[in-house]
């Protein structure tokens, strides 16, 4: 059996303050709160830039010991440089700090644009560049440039741990028999994003472990999920869990929905 981890995409949002989070609490313990009451969590901070070691780090300590961080690949990477000319971007990546994480790193989320179409080569290229191992990891990172100064670089593993990839793509051309079989040959996990019908929503067990985004069945990233919906989406869960590794997280935040459907969710599925 496969384990089910359910949580939420980030965990800093002013309107969640006096509804999620109690009134008082303090903004710097938001997210042991958080963890308190999920099983994961995404950093979608490190979508945006590059990030620290020492954040990482607090993030690390700030968690139960058995929780567990998805971490979402640069924009820099995916949307600037769309997959191209990547490698140096990635050792970047790599080397901001994430594999302070330790055990507590899970897959790496990789989003494309909408506008990056299907292209087998391109894509075939990314997949042999990411690193499949924390050790991997590590060397990548080691090649560096000086926008990770030395200092703030982290280019070591303290063990050497399996490292797991996911992509999501927003394009429908990505909706074909080939993506699907290149996906599945370099074991990277295929999301399955639920999107209000704004964007492709595919399921293909391309992996050990699934994927799934639920940024909102009704309004994007603004409706929550009804009972019988939760109920359906648990049922899906525990056939997954039986053969694979379930990571699900709630991107439904414009209105607060998120944290409360995950908690919802994790009741469900025990």
């Amino acid at each position: 059996m496969g384990r089910i981890r359910v949580g939420i995409s980030g965990w800093t949002y002013p309107g969640w303050r006096g509804d999620f989070y109690p009134t008082g609490l303090a903004h710097r313990r938001e997210l042991e709160y958080a963890a308190s009451h999920l099983t994961s969590i995404e950093i979608n901070g490190s979508f945006y830039s590059l990030q620290r070691p020492t954040s990482y780090a607090a993030w690390r300590d700030q968690t139960p010991d058995d929780f567990v961080f998805s971490v979402k690949g640069g924009r820099f990477i995916t949307h600037l440089k769309k997959l191209r000319g990547v490698e140096t971007a990635l050792a970047n990546f790599f080397a901001s700090g994430l594999l302070a994480l330790g055990p507590k790193l899970g897959p790496l989320l990789w989003q494309l644009p909408e506008n990056l179409p299907w292209d087998p080569e391109r894509m075939a290229d990314f997949f042999a560049l990411l690193p499949r191992s924390t050790a991997q990891a590590a060397e990548l990172a080691r090649q560096h440039d000086a926008k990770v100064p030395e200092d703030r670089a982290l280019t070591a593993a303290p063990e050497d741990r399996p490292l797991r990839h996911a992509l999501e793509f927003r394009s429908a051309t990505f909706r074909t028999p080939d993506a699907t079989a290149l996906l599945r040959e370099h074991g990277i996990a295929c999301v399955l994003a639920d999107t209000a019908g704004r964007w492709p929503k595919v399921e293909e067990d391309t992996s050990d472990f699934r994927y799934v985004r639920l940024h909102g069945d009704k309004e994007l990233y603004a409706s929550g999920y009804t009972p019988a919906a939760l109920d359906a989406w648990a049922a899906r869960c525990r056939d997954w869990a039986r053969e694979d590794d379930v990571f699900v997280y709630f991107d439904n935040d414009a209105k607060g929905y998120a944290p409360h459907d995950a908690m919802a969710l994790i009741d469900r599925v025990g």
